[in-house]
């Protein structure tokens, strides 16, 4: 039983003739006639009573009108959806970012849902390392990494840049420096964070290169944590400078220069290379395009692989 068939029985059934059901369908009486007794056939029941003049339905053509109407309008209901999800007014988006770079993800998320604000967003709360393995076994379809992913198999378009901040208390002996020697901060007690990343490693490698003692003295599971931690009097801490954008702007925190630690980092949007993207991961993709030429936004846009 095909769709057409069941659109040539219902038109027949409209029009209350073979020849003008013809003529709706664009098609010769005899193929519509055709048409009507292979789905008879089909089915094993007849659907028309040919005795009458008007070629009424019998019990079984009443039934089959109905559901034939109801399989038509899922047809159009799906091209109706299917044509919302290209124009991304519907679907769903699935990432995954770490505490850091979800902060980078939230300026991308705004203007995604002032543009798509039909599509729901989930956003999976995952370590850095894991992310990558997240994207390829297809748990989440975008991934957000403040590192390049080693994987072949992964694609990253770069979308903001990040550096390390060193920060104190606004009453510590440092706050009032223009800037501090690595190995100034010999005798400080930093509060760090636990996690490993590839940035800490370089941290631990810049003290040690400058034969300087690192004295992490506390450790916490979240930057908020750390700042907050900070800004309560509580030792330094080296923290992604986006982190604490509104303790320096309430003076909370001061932001001491460390030369020897300018570390700079790119943030990143990674997928499967070989994927074929969702409507929404393109309209999302495509808006951190856009973001990235706006005038005095700091965002970039740059495919890697």
């Amino acid at each position: 039983m095909e769709l057409s068939e069941l659109q040539a029985f219902l038109a027949v059934v409209e029009e209350g003739s073979f020849s003008r059901a013809a003529q709706r369908l664009h098609r010769t009486q005899p193929a519509v006639s055709q048409t009507i007794r292979k789905l008879e056939n089909d089915l094993g029941e007849a659907l028309f009573d040919r005795s009458s003049r008007h070629g009424h339905l019998t019990d079984a053509g009443v039934v089959l009108r109905e559901y034939a109407e109801k399989l038509l309008n899922l047809r159009g209901e799906v091209r109706a959806a299917l044509a919302e999800l290209r124009s991304a007014e519907r679907g769903k988006l699935t990432l995954a970012a770490n505490e850091f770079t979800s902060l980078y993800l939230l300026p991308l998320l705004h203007e995604f849902r002032r543009a798509c604000p039909m599509v729901r967003v989930s956003v999976t709360r995952s370590l850095a390392s894991r992310v990558p393995e997240a994207v390829l076994n297809h748990s989440v379809e975008l991934g957000m990494l403040s590192f390049e992913p080693e994987d072949p198999a992964l694609r990253s378009v770069v979308v903001a840049t990040d550096q390390l901040a060193f920060v104190v208390h606004p009453r510590h002996p440092l706050a009032g420096a223009g800037r501090a020697g690595i190995r100034e901060l010999g005798a400080q007690s930093f509060v760090a964070h636990h996690v490993p990343s590839p940035h800490r490693a370089k941290v631990l490698a810049a003290f040690k290169r400058h034969k300087t003692p690192l004295n992490m003295d506390v450790e916490l599971p979240t930057l908020e944590a750390i700042r907050k931690f900070v800004a309560m009097g509580n030792g330094v801490a080296l923290v992604p400078a986006v982190c604490v954008q509104g303790e320096l702007a309430r003076g909370e925190l001061v932001r001491v220069p460390v030369p020897e630690l300018q570390f700079e980092r790119k943030i990143r949007i990674v997928y499967r290379k070989k994927a074929a993207l969702s409507h929404a991961a393109r309209a999302f993709l495509k808006v951190a395009e856009a973001l990235a030429q706006k005038p005095g936004t700091t965002s970039l846009f740059q495919r890697e692989r």
